[in-house]
């Protein structure tokens, strides 16, 4: 029996304590807030409930392989996965409309033409079909298997090239893809949405980030009874269950080595902890920040923090008034000026018309009665690094991200009826709410092929031996699905050794 002391409470970290408990190791969880879940956080006001990270899971298979390979009790037994249907609704800065349903590739086609004609659904299938070739190619290194030591080959983009005349011709960017290949605004809408809705700008994304819709449009996408909340829940019961220890409310601030190998940790009372491995939950920029990890050589920043310079806004709206029938859960309103919003993104500035994703969960569990709706409104901004500095989103930016805020507002009155005249109240979610829960402003996105392998985040195993990295800002990177592999790559390069493939 191994002792391991996990830094942090996030959904990776708690995913890796969770299965090594099971492989018989003594596990302790030391987090720095006073609850779990990390960027999965609950915001509650009279009555309303609102989650105040990812809304929607993907790729659910990750956290069922959890709770079977942690106990007999699977995921559905502890929690309610309802899939969405429509996944999503769009709006386009020319006002048409489109619902698309959920892992329906028959379906989404027949939408898309419907809504927009002239082909767009058989562009759209086509695309899917080469953003399926990227998917097959990148699959298991990028998402199932832990980082080969030799990362160039990821530097590649797997996207396969688009033949013009007698030639293949390569797309650099994702946004380029939307211009050669779907030759429709709106479709190239649609395509940068889902870059956007990750935090990559789609002007410099790799083409290979065609697997982000090629994923949610063909596993779907899935609502969590209670809230995406009630996951980090159950994971974290789970956690209980299989006998980890947490200790809230106390934060590390040392990784102890001895003979190039990490032993231990230090708390911020000076306390020392032993440990055989220690497992850094918490986002690597913070450690860095805080000094908590001292690499000899600069070169070994991150590659995905310094890729990563997006951050989310995210505007809590309280209703009165009942949800409407047919209420689409999840609607896309997208930007009428999409060269300021991405131009913005680049500047580290607030644009004038973001793109809004805004959900609408019929959940009785999130409103105080009947008579009331809970809304999340939601747009990706730049965040962190200069922009951090500079204080946009402390005291001195309040009134430009309250103008902000309105402009959100604005724009999701389109994915709601009557919604000024409905609102109770609202709550203003910005990166220095992000920085003061996950010690970050950025939201870091998946790990990506292509961009010379400048998204790809660190591996799991540290420089330091001893040492690993769970979570979004290591391998595989963000979101919930790729937090939840992230965890058993750590926990199966500590059980099984450094042999590890990942699950086959």
């Amino acid at each position: 029996m191994a002792r391991i002391v996990v830094i942090g409470a996030g959904m990776g970290a708690m995913a890796a304590a969770a299965r090594l408990a099971v492989a018989g190791h003594r596990v302790t969880v030391y987090e720095r807030t006073r609850t779990y879940g990390g960027a999965v956080g609950r915001l509650e006001r009279d009555g309303f409930a609102f989650d105040t990270g990812p809304g929607l899971l993907h790729l659910p298979a990750v956290y069922r392989d959890l709770f079977v390979k942690t106990g007999k009790e699977p995921l559905e037994r502890c929690v309610g996965l309802t899939q969405v249907d429509p996944a999503s609704r769009h709006v386009f800065a020319d006002g048409t409309a489109v619902s698309l349903p959920n892992a329906s590739r028959a379906g989404i086609v027949s939408a898309l033409d419907t809504a927009l004609g002239g082909g767009a659904g058989e562009r759209w299938g086509a695309f899917l079909n080469r953003a399926r070739e990227g998917w097959d190619r990148s699959r298991r290194p990028l998402l199932e298997e832990p980082l080969p030591a030799d990362v160039r080959p990821f530097a590649r983009d797997p996207y396969p090239a688009l033949r013009t005349g007698l030639l293949r011709r390569p797309a650099a960017t994702l946004a380029g893809v939307g211009r050669r290949e779907l030759r429709d605004p709106r479709l190239a809408a649609l395509l940068e949405s889902h870059a956007l809705a990750y935090g990559f700008d789609p002007a410099t994304a790799p083409a290979a980030a065609a697997v982000l819709p090629y994923m949610e449009q063909t596993f779907g996408s899935w609502y969590v009874s209670g809230g995406v909340r009630a996951l980090a829940d159950a994971v974290y019961e789970r956690c209980r269950a299989r006998k980890v220890e947490f200790v809230f409310g106390t934060a590390v601030t040392g990784v102890l080595a001895e003979d190039g190998r990490a032993v231990g940790v230090e708390l911020d009372d000076r306390e020392t902890v032993e440990a055989d491995h220690v497992v850094a939950g918490a986002p690597l920029p913070a450690l860095y920040r805080d000094q908590v990890l001292e690499w000899e050589s600069a070169d070994e920043w991150p590659r995905h923090q310094q890729a990563v310079r997006t951050g989310r806004v995210t505007v809590c709206l309280a209703l009165r008034g009942a949800r409407e029938a047919g209420a689409v859960h999840r609607t896309v309103v997208h930007s009428t000026d999409r060269e300021d919003e991405l131009d913005a993104l680049a500047r580290g500035r607030l644009c004038e018309r973001p793109t809004v994703v805004v959900l609408r969960p019929d959940d009785e569990r999130l409103r105080p009665d009947g008579d009331h709706e809970p809304v999340t409104v939601t747009a990706t901004v730049a965040a962190g690094g200069v922009w951090a500095s500079d204080n946009l989103w402390g005291e001195a930016g309040v009134p430009a991200v309250e103008a902000f805020a309105d402009r959100m507002v604005e724009a999701a009155a389109a994915a709601v009826p009557g919604l000024r005249e409905r609102l109770l109240w609202r709550v203003v979610r910005t990166p220095a709410d992000t920085f003061r829960e996950t010690g970050v402003f950025q939201v870091p996105g998946p790990a990506l092929a292509g961009a010379g392998g400048s998204l790809l985040p660190a591996a799991n195993p540290a420089p330091l031996g001893g040492l690993y990295f769970a979570g979004g800002w290591s391998h595989p990177g963000g979101g919930l699905a790729h937090a939840g592999m992230s965890g058993a790559l750590v926990a199966g390069l500590i059980v099984e050794g450094a042999g590890f493939r990942g699950s086959q």
